[in-house]
C-alpha cells in the first residue's frame, strides 16, 4: 500500500479517536447510565442520542472544514475527543448524561465528514475508493479495540475511572493530528461571508445528484442493516437458534466489511462506482431474504458475509462518487451531507423496521427491504446520471 506520511497520520489518529470513542459507548455506557438509575426507554435515548448529534450538525463541520481547513476542525474535533471523557466523572443523573452524551457527539460529528473529504484531498490517480477503503478499515479497527478494552478495565475500575482513562488515551491523537498538513493552500482573494458560503455550500450540495442518490441509498442500507441489528437476535430466539449464533453472525459480517472495505473500493476505482454500488445493494437484498430462508448451522452465516461484502462494496464507492461529482471548493459539505443521510438511516432504521414487522412480520418486513434495495440497485445504474456540470465524473462512473 503505497500512501503518504500525511494518510497514515490520520489513519493513527483516526484509530486512536474511534477506539478510545468506542470504549465508552458500549459496554461501558450502558452499564454507566443503569447505575445511574436510567432504564427502558430513557437508556436507550442516551446510547443513542450522539447520534443525533451527527444527524444535524455533519454538513454545518464539513462545510466550515471547506471554508477554513481540515487540520483546524480536526485539532476541535481532537479537543472534544480528549476533554469530553473527563467530565463523566462529575455526572450524577441520567439527564446530565444525556446532556453530556449530545456534547460528545460533536467530536464524531466533526471527524466524521472532516477526516473523509482530507483524504479525498489526498487520493491521486483515480483510487478514491481505494483510500477510502483503506482510511475505514483503521476506523474499523477502532469499533473492535474499543469494546474489548473497555470490558476489560470494566474488571476492575468504577465506569466514572474509566472515562477518565478514556480522556488520556485520547490525548494520543493529538500528536498525529498536530503533524498533519493543510491539504488545501489559504485564498488570497476576498471570501464570502460565512452564512453566504454555507448557503453556497448546501446549495451546491443540493444540485448535485451524487450526494443525494448515493446518500439516500446508504441511508436505505443502514435502515435495513439496523433493522437486522435489533431485530435478529429476537428472531433467532424465536426461531430455536442459540444467541451466540447470532453474535458470531454480527461478528463475521462486521470481519468481512472491514476487511472487504480495501479491495473493493480498488474494484470501485476500477469497474465504476455506479455499478460497483448497484452490486452492493444486490448482495444486501440477497442477504436479507437469506437470513430468515436458511436454518441454523453453517448456512446460517452466509448472509452474514454477504452483509460485510456488500457493505465494503456499498460505502467507499458512495463516498468516493460524492467526492468525484462535487465541486472541490464544498467537498467537505458532500461529505457531511450523506454523513447526515447514513445517521438519519442508523436512527430511523429499528423504528421504521419494528413498524414493518409488526405489520408484514419479520420475513415479510425482510422481503419488502430486500425489494427496496433492489428499486435502489436499478436507479443507480439507470436513472441517475450527470448533468453538464458534472460531465468530468468519469463517464457517469
Amino acid at each position: 500500500m503505497n500512501r503518504s506520511k500525511p494518510f497514515f497520520l490520520l489513519m493513527l489518529a483516526d484509530f486512536l479517536a474511534r477506539s478510545a470513542y468506542q470504549m465508552g459507548k458500549t459496554p461501558l455506557l450502558p452499564v454507566f447510565a443503569a447505575a445511574l438509575g436510567a432504564s427502558g426507554a430513557f437508556l436507550g435515548l442516551i446510547v443513542s442520542v450522539s447520534t443525533v448529534t451527527g444527524l444535524f450538525l455533519k454538513p454545518l463541520f464539513g462545510i466550515l472544514s471547506d471554508r477554513w481547513g481540515r487540520r483546524a476542525w480536526l485539532l476541535i474535533g481532537t479537543a472534544f475527543f480528549v476533554f469530553m471523557p473527563f467530565l463523566y466523572r462529575f455526572i450524577h443523573t441520567p439527564e446530565q448524561l444525556l446532556l453530556i452524551r449530545l456534547a460528545h457527539g460533536l467530536a464524531t460529528a466533526i471527524y466524521g465528514p472532516v477526516t473523509l473529504a482530507y483524504v479525498a484531498e489526498l487520493s491521486r490517480g483515480g483510487r478514491v475508493a481505494e483510500d477510502i477503503g483503506w482510511f475505514e478499515l483503521a476506523r474499523s479497527g477502532g469499533y473492535i479495540v474499543g469494546p474489548a478494552l473497555a470490558g476489560w478495565l470494566l474488571l476492575s475500575l468504577e465506569p466514572a475511572a474509566v472515562f477518565t482513562v478514556i480522556g488520556f488515551i485520547s490525548c494520543a491523537v493529538f500528536l498525529p493530528v498536530l503533524l498533519l498538513p493543510e491539504t488545501r493552500p489559504k485564498e488570497k482573494r476576498k471570501r464570502k461571508s460565512v452564512l453566504k458560503y454555507v448557503i453556497a455550500a448546501i446549495r451546491d450540495g443540493g444540485r448535485t445528484p451524487a450526494v443525494w442518490l448515493t446518500g439516500g441509498l446508504e441511508a436505505a442500507a443502514f435502515i435495513a442493516l439496523y433493522t437486522l441489528k435489533a431485530f435478529l437476535p429476537i428472531y433467532a430466539l424465536e426461531a430455536g437458534l442459540s444467541i451466540a449464533l447470532v453474535g458470531l453472525y454480527f461478528s463475521l459480517g462486521e470481519a468481512a466489511h472491514a476487511l472487504g472495505k480495501p479491495f473493493c473500493g480498488r474494484l470501485g476505482d476500477r469497474l465504476g462506482y455506479r455499478p460497483t454500488i448497484s452490486l452492493g445493494l444486490l448482495l444486501l437484498a440477497a442477504a436479507l431474504l437469506l437470513v430468515s430462508a436458511l436454518p441454523g448451522g453453517l448456512l446460517f452465516f452466509l448472509p452474514a458475509l454477504l452483509t460485510g461484502l456488500a457493505q465494503a462494496l456499498i460505502f467507499p464507492a458512495a463516498k468516493a462518487l460524492v467526492a468525484r461529482g462535487i465541486s472541490a471548493e464544498h467537498l467537505g459539505a458532500g461529505m457531511g451531507l450523506i454523513g447526515m443521510l447514513q445517521n438519519l438511516g442508523k436512527v430511523a432504521g429499528p423504528v421504521l423496521g419494528g413498524f414493518a414487522i409488526a405489520a408484514l412480520g419479520y420475513a415479510g418486513a425482510l422481503m419488502l427491504l430486500s425489494a427496496l434495495l433492489c428499486i435502489g440497485a436499478a436507479l443507480v445504474r439507470r436513472l441517475f446520471a450527470p448533468g453538464p456540470r458534472r460531465q468530468n465524473l468519469i463517464a457517469a462512473r
